[in-house]
């Protein structure tokens, strides 16, 4: 008999199952708990929402966060650096809002792993899990894990991406996925699906604009004509009559989580009012750049404030811009040197700016102290800038950060060593990232959970979460 998805066992109860001696004819029964934060009571969660800043492709983080000022020019490139709120902290010049908001996050500059690979780097890193190639759609991203756990929020999807379009490749591979939990638990991604997944098709502008006015509004929120409230409530009833009378357990199976929330979503204006951006003063527009990262960061804050669990803010590779932190710099990707791109308003500079925004409206509106917001990207790029003027694929060293939610902010962990290359002490791996999240969120990583067939999973096989972050 094949079990349901929503089961799960920790480690912890398998050991008080085995000392009790409890018959295995009990076992669907203490495996079936309700879908509540499985913690021992060791400690508690320190958030309630988690916004995670996606930022797929690769940022270099010489030209950010980790600059290497006394470096040859090859390797430091022409940026200079800056001071931060942090005592004998420096950013390069391309950052210089997060440099006056450092004391909010704490930044981790020995992100490390051992892969140079797009789709293996994105794929852990959105899942925690290390995987191979035949795995990187299988295994579910963090979001998916909390939508599990935790469910909707406010009729608010479990897990939201903002806009969920990002598809590396080639081929264009959607890795924003639920994997073996089952696409219920897939996020709802507010762009739907990619008209063009391949963002390096087409014609793209040696120097594009970074000024956006991005439509974010998902359009499965717009009423089709005739159908008002009232009609949609009817055809939800009329389908959960149709549900009970033919039983069919299998038809009623993944997709039944999908029509639901389609349903919540449709039917609550204020769901809707969350998603409308154009709500905001023209003063918050601009604290966070009227850029496509901005719109996006801006949205994500809506959404948590009105109750959304965990928020995927995607931005990595565009129609407009193409892969865009992939600065390899050959010549179809009409990029400049590495330098002079990281000062572009759609680039790091953007990033500093959107980032910067988030955290300080978080603050201000008293959001900050219960949202983790986790700055993620796959690796870091090249210590040595190539003959192009562009930084190649780098996985063991590069720089994130955390903030909010528990997280002890205005601190540095970690370093690389004088070129930006390797971690100088311990590298925390894409699992220690998803542990440390689930750490705020009072997640054991040793709950078992059962795939589709029946199969035990734990929450995460690996990772620890990073010391002094919480």
């Amino acid at each position: 008999m094949q079990r349901e998805p929503a089961t799960f066992l920790t480690r912890r109860d398998l050991l008080r199952v085995g000392s009790l001696g409890i018959s295995a004819s009990l076992w669907p029964g203490i495996a079936n708990e309700s879908r509540a934060t499985q913690d021992d009571g060791s400690h508690k969660p320190t958030a309630a929402s988690v916004i995670f800043l996606w930022m797929a492709g690769g940022v270099t983080h010489h030209d950010s966060l980790d600059p290497k000022p006394e470096a040859p020019e090859e390797i430091r490139g022409t940026l200079s650096t800056i001071a931060t709120r942090l005592p004998g902290v420096h950013f390069a010049e391309s950052c210089p809002q997060l440099a006056r908001v450092a004391d909010k996050f704490c930044l981790v500059r020995s992100f490390s792993h051992d892969s140079n690979d797009h789709f293996l780097s994105q794929a852990y890193c959105l899942s925690g899990r290390k995987v191979t190639m035949q795995q990187i759609t299988s295994e579910p991203n963090i979001g998916s894990i909390v939508s599990f756990l935790h469910g909707p929020r406010n009729q608010l999807p479990g897990y939201i991406a903002v806009p969920g379009v990002t598809r590396p490749g080639p081929p264009p591979t959607n890795e924003f996925v639920a994997g073996w939990l089952g696409g219920q638990y897939a996020p709802f991604c507010v762009g739907g699906e990619p008209e063009q997944p391949d963002f390096t098709v087409g014609e793209k502008s040696a120097d594009p604009s970074p000024l956006a006015n991005e439509d974010l509004a998902p359009k499965t929120l717009a009423m089709l004509a005739g159908l008002d409230a009232d009609r949609l409530s009817q055809r939800a009833q009329l389908r959960r009559l149709l549900d009970r009378s033919i039983g069919d357990a299998e038809r009623r199976g993944a997709m039944d989580g999908h029509y639901q929330g389609a349903f919540q979503l449709l039917e609550s204006p204020a769901v809707r009012r969350a998603f409308d951006v154009s709500s905001e003063t023209d003063a918050t527009r601009e604290a966070y750049g009227r850029t496509k990262l901005g719109g996006r960061c801006l949205l994500a804050r809506r959404l948590v404030e009105a109750g959304a669990r965990f928020v995927m803010v995607d931005y990595g590779y565009d129609a407009d811009y193409g892969n865009f932190w992939d600065n390899h710099a050959v010549p179809e990707q009409k990029q400049p040197h590495i330098s002079q791109m990281s000062m572009r308003g759609y680039h790091v500079a953007g990033m500093d700016r959107a980032f910067a925004a988030l955290l300080t409206d978080l603050d201000q509106r008293g959001l900050l102290a219960s949202t983790l917001v986790v700055y993620h990207t796959e690796f870091g790029r090249t210590p040595k800038i190539n003959k192009l003027g562009g930084r190649d694929h780098w996985g063991p060293a590069g720089s994130i950060f955390f903030a909010g939610g528990g997280v002890r902010g205005g601190q540095v962990i970690g370093g690389t060593d004088r070129q930006g290359a390797f971690p100088l002490s311990r590298g925390y791996s894409p699992g220690d990232v998803a542990a440390t999240i689930y750490r705020a969120l009072a997640i054991d990583p040793a709950t078992r959970l059962y795939d589709q067939q029946g199969r035990p999973q734990f929450v995460l096989p690996d990772g620890e979460p990073i010391p002094g972050v919480v």
